[in-house]
């Protein structure tokens, strides 16, 4: 799968674990990709607003279409978390570096949707020159 493809044709990015820490890479990371154009849904249990956004507790809960979510979980959480966001609709599932889960992989699979783990998505969105879509 073509990681640059993925990022442009995904403009609505649910991030999983959006930390309220503005310190943590998990505040810091979504930041710069909501700077660089692309639409991002904080999902965090307790929160109702991060950097702005509206927060929701659960991709369930999100009333528009994901093209992305970003997951910033332990390893541990992702299958349920891809399976969440099979069940919510979303076109891809995107781990975030040092998390991975042949679990997931797979439920991504069964399901036909993208799969992406153990990357970084800012850095890969700027080593590959992706833009959001137009919208």
């Amino acid at each position: 799968m073509d990681v640059k493809e993925l990022l442009e044709r995904g403009g609505t990015i649910a991030v999983v674990g959006f930390s309220t820490d503005p310190y943590k890479t998990a505040h810091r990371i979504p930041r710069q990709m909501m700077d660089a154009g692309w639409k991002v849904i904080p999902i965090h249990r307790t929160a109702t607003e991060i950097a702005g956004q509206k927060a929701y507790p659960t991709l369930a809960d999100v009333p528009e279409p994901i093209d992305l979510v970003d997951v910033f979980r332990p390893s541990a959480e992702a299958a349920a978390v891809t399976r969440q966001a099979v069940d919510a609709g979303a076109k891809a599932v995107w781990l975030q570096l040092g998390i991975s889960s042949g679990e997931a992989r797979r439920i991504a699979a069964d399901a036909g949707v993208d799969y992406v783990e153990d990357l970084c998505i800012a850095v890969e969105a700027s080593r590959t020159g992706a833009r959001p879509p137009v919208s």
